[in-house]
């Protein structure tokens, strides 16, 4: 009997480490700022802490995460397939919530984020957001506020947004709209949330 007590003790011991940030399912209305904070308040932490730190909006960096990983921690990108049937790994290294691919992950950690940072802690990855961010005002001179050009320069990387690469993808610079627009919604949402 005591054997089973054990068990249990070690089971709800591992379930206790287990959560912390880490989500591996999205908040359930991903449409609504509001229900995304009030479910997952240590979010609206983590986004503050990057606003306060490096100065982007709240609403902008969560509308990029919603793009990249749909709040999801351990978001990783798609298989890719030989002959339609056999797989021969994934499309990218990007995962956690920011999508960030492990050479861009790996100079973070070598810099402000240290070699514990975690991509599927939302801490860490929205803190890699901010720091890679101010570096595409540095090196591309788009504004911090600007959600669809800081899109552009994250998804296709600040050289490539300096020598226009996202200009020859139409379906890149129309989601970059609708990022554009969910940041717009985003931030509409937390300013009357706010005063309820």
């Amino acid at each position: 009997m005591s054997s089973i007590f054990r068990a249990m003790a070690c089971v709800m011991l591992l379930a206790s480490c287990s959560g912390g940030s880490s989500y591996n399912s999205a908040p359930r209305n991903l449409d609504d700022a509001c229900s995304i904070v009030s479910e997952r308040p240590e979010y609206l932490r983590a986004f503050q802490a990057v606003e306060r730190k490096y100065g982007v909006p709240v609403p902008s960096l969560m509308a990029i995460i919603y793009q990249e990983s749909k709040f999801i921690g351990n978001n990783r990108t798609p298989h890719r397939y030989a002959l339609g049937v056999i797989p021969v790994g994934r499309q990218s290294s990007a995962f956690g919530y920011s999508q960030a691919l492990d050479g861009t992950w790996e100079e973070y950690q070598d810099g402000p984020g240290g070699s514990r940072a975690r991509r599927d802690d939302v801490f860490d990855a929205t803190d890699f957001m901010g720091w890679y961010m101010v570096q595409t005002v540095e090196e591309t001179g788009v504004p911090i506020n600007d959600t669809r050009n800081q899109y552009l320069a994250y998804h296709d990387g600040r050289s490539g947004f300096n020598r226009g690469t996202w200009r020859s993808k139409s379906w890149l610079v129309r989601i970059a709209g609708e990022v554009e627009a969910r940041a717009v919604m985003y931030d509409q949402q937390l300013r009357s949330c706010r005063k309820r």
